[in-house]
């Protein structure tokens, strides 16, 4: 690497040591320690319906934070931009996640229940989660999310809970805040001790929400339920303290450094919740309801914490079938979070993936690649349509936003609604992965091809033990879907346009062109020609070049026309033009009709006569612009030439 190129990551790297400086140095400016009286003279009147917030309001308004907008993909959907770079094709469920703490932040009885995510594996739960945390750690550095708790308090515990409660009720016509906790013992005990009981001297300090340091983040991840002890969740009394301080019944001989306790003001993680035993359940339940847990030789200790649990639909199942677990039901509200029935965003996934891998970093994909495993992986999770006209292939275009013929948009909810469990089963994202990364491993080159990714898919699916051949075989069937009815359109789409130094310019033209004549033909008038500017009919002939290459019959002709028309209505209504991408039919029809004109390239790749040199070039201008202007390399571009020139040759 030349010395040139060098100094750009060397300055980089200065900008970087800057940044982490200015980050330190922020975050001690951020820091604020003083007494009681200090905080509710100088910090709580500033804000004090922030500063007395609940952690389900903590919650709330650190989604809204990071930022909303109004999804593209559904009326009425909220997109959060939190989950925006991380979460795809499951907005609805991201939505009903985020209600749940709107409803609770409003006081609901939702706000008593337990928060389940039920979902199958590798479908973004424990994604989600992640990303809350993140989010909480984000939002307490800013001022709007700045939190103070009493210093040295084991649970980081509201200061507003050292009011005593015959002052509560002034604090409430003053400021309009409610107080519900109570200190905890070990702070009594410290109220006490050292500050002989003047509330006022009791030190608080700003903190900082941490997972890594345990302060208002907590995770419990279950052991085997036949040895778990429940003091991983709620403490236990110190042996080692009890020696120190004479008595068992001491706070400060209790160990504080159960899950519920690192988690109060923020939240608590329960992983595969359904694992655990009833009597962890029955604390987490109650302490969600109460916001308090009990454990022996202390009163009621208060907390205050977003309880967030996450299984899988197998366990789920399971614990339905006991009897005494529909009591537990009433008091959890889930939410499913199936795998994405979009294939654009099943891809984008794997983009995620694969790009943060150095493996797969160095290897090229060609540009349907991803797209053709991620239609794979949505075949496999849908459910059979009750409709006899609407087979798997036309269900995954339909979800994707995809024209599919004799089903409009607006049915695409009726039909999803059919199967409302649909999405929770199939492909896993990392089973897509590992058959990458086995076709990385196994191949000779640093390029791979659609057809490379569904071979890889296919090999995966025969190693697959846990699979009985039934399975194995519809699946097998899905691949054979995905190469007939989404890979050869896209492959002979790219190809077609390459063809053209500018399609796009063309292709438009043409489209007009044809909207020109069908609204003529509609209206009953006649064409003016734009060369001669005479009037003549309209070129009917043309019209039906041109839908037959969608095998348009006669007859069904006017109401293809008619609906043409009204979607480019519709565009012109809005201030939008009418392109190839407002019609996916009349699209593929064009892209048919241009490319007849330049077969003749695509007959010269498959000639047993070696080409001349002026048809050398021809063919070398259609891989280049496959390599320039869509996505291939030198390998990839002269596959998917060979690969179109041959289904050509079948046809």
């Amino acid at each position: 690497m030349s010395s040139t190129h060098g100094d750009k990551p060397a300055d980089r790297r200065g900008e970087f040591i800057d940044s982490l400086a200015e980050y330190a140095q922020r975050t001690r400016a951020q820091r604020w320690e003083g007494t009681l009286g200090d905080f509710l003279r100088d910090i709580f009147p500033q804000d004090p319906a922030r500063l007395a917030r609940t952690s389900h309001q903590y919650l709330w308004d650190m989604i809204r934070w990071h930022g909303t907008d109004t999804s593209s993909e559904g009326e009425g959907v909220t997109a959060y931009h939190l989950f925006a770079d991380e979460l795809y094709g499951i907005d609805e469920p991201l939505e009903r996640f985020a209600n749940y703490f709107k409803a609770a932040s409003e006081g609901s009885e939702v706000g008593r229940r337990l928060l389940l995510l039920l979902g199958p594996p590798s479908g973004g739960k424990s994604s989600l989660v992640t990303i809350i945390k993140r989010g909480l750690e984000a939002y307490s550095l800013s001022d709007e999310g700045a939190i103070y708790a009493v210093k040295d308090s084991p649970v980081h515990e509201n200061p507003l809970n050292l009011i005593p409660p015959a002052k509560r009720g002034e604090l409430r016509e003053l400021y309009g805040v409610e107080i519900e906790g109570e200190p905890t013992p070990y702070v009594e005990h410290l109220l006490r001790a050292q500050y002989d009981g003047d509330f006022l001297q009791m030190p608080v300090e700003r903190v900082f929400l941490s997972e890594a340091s345990r302060v208002g983040i907590g995770t419990y991840a279950p052991h085997d339920p036949n040895t778990a002890d429940i003091a991983d969740l709620v403490g236990s009394v110190d042996l080692s303290k009890v020696a120190e301080y004479g008595d068992e019944g001491d706070p400060r001989a209790w160990s504080w450094s159960g899950a519920v306790y690192a988690a109060n003001r923020g939240m608590l993680e329960m992983i595969e919740i359904l694992k655990v035993k009833r009597e962890f359940l029955y604390i987490l339940l109650t302490l969600t309801q109460e916001k308090n847990v009990k454990v022996s030789r202390f009163p009621l200790i208060h907390l205050d914490e977003s309880i967030i649990a996450h299984t899988n639909l197998a366990e789920f199942r399971r614990f339905l079938q006991e009897k005494e677990n529909e009591a537990l039901l009433d008091r959890m509200v889930i939410v499913q979070v199936p795998y994405t029935l979009r294939y654009h965003d099943e891809a984008r996934i794997y983009h995620k993936l694969t790009s943060a891998t150095p493996t797969f970093r160095e290897v090229h994909l060609d540009p349907h690649a991803l797209n053709a495993a991620a239609v794979f992986a949505v075949l496999t999770r849908l459910s059979p349509s009750e409709r006899a006209d609407l087979d798997a292939a036309k269900k995954a275009r339909l979800y994707a936003g995809e024209d599919v013929e004799g089903v409009s948009a607006h049915e695409a909810e009726r039909i999803r609604q059919e199967s409302p469990e649909e999405g929770m089963e199939g492909v896993s994202p990392r089973f897509v992965i590992n058959a990458l990364a086995g076709a990385i491993s196994s191949s000779q080159r640093q390029s791979l091809t659609a057809v490379d990714v569904m071979l890889a898919l296919k090999d995966a699916i025969d190693a697959d033990a846990r699979m009985d051949g039934r399975q194995k075989k519809q699946w097998k069937d899905f691949l054979v879907t995905v190469r007939k009815e989404f890979y050869n359109r896209w492959a002979k789409e790219d190809v077609h346009k390459a063809l053209f130094v500018s399609f796009e310019n063309e292709a438009q033209d043409l489209l007009d062109k044809y909207l020109d004549e069908v609204e003529a033909v509609l209206d009953a008038r006649k064409v003016t020609d734009p060369i001669t500017g005479e009037e003549r009919d309209p070129d009917e002939r043309f019209l039906r070049s041109v839908e037959e290459k969608i095998r348009i019959s006669d007859s069904g002709k006017d109401s293809f026309r008619q609906e043409v028309v009204r979607k480019a209505m519709g565009a012109y209504k809005r201030g939008e033009k009418f392109t190839l991408d407002s019609h996916t039919r009349l699209r593929e029809a064009v892209e048919q009709y241009l490319f007849e004109e330049r077969r003749d390239v695509l007959r010269l790749v498959t000639s047993g006569a070696r080409p001349d040199e002026e048809a050398q070039k021809k063919i070398s201008a259609v891989e280049s612009r496959l390599i320039s202007d869509y996505g291939y390399d030198e390998h990839s571009a002269r596959e998917a030439l060979n690969y179109v020139t041959t289904l050509l040759s079948q046809e």
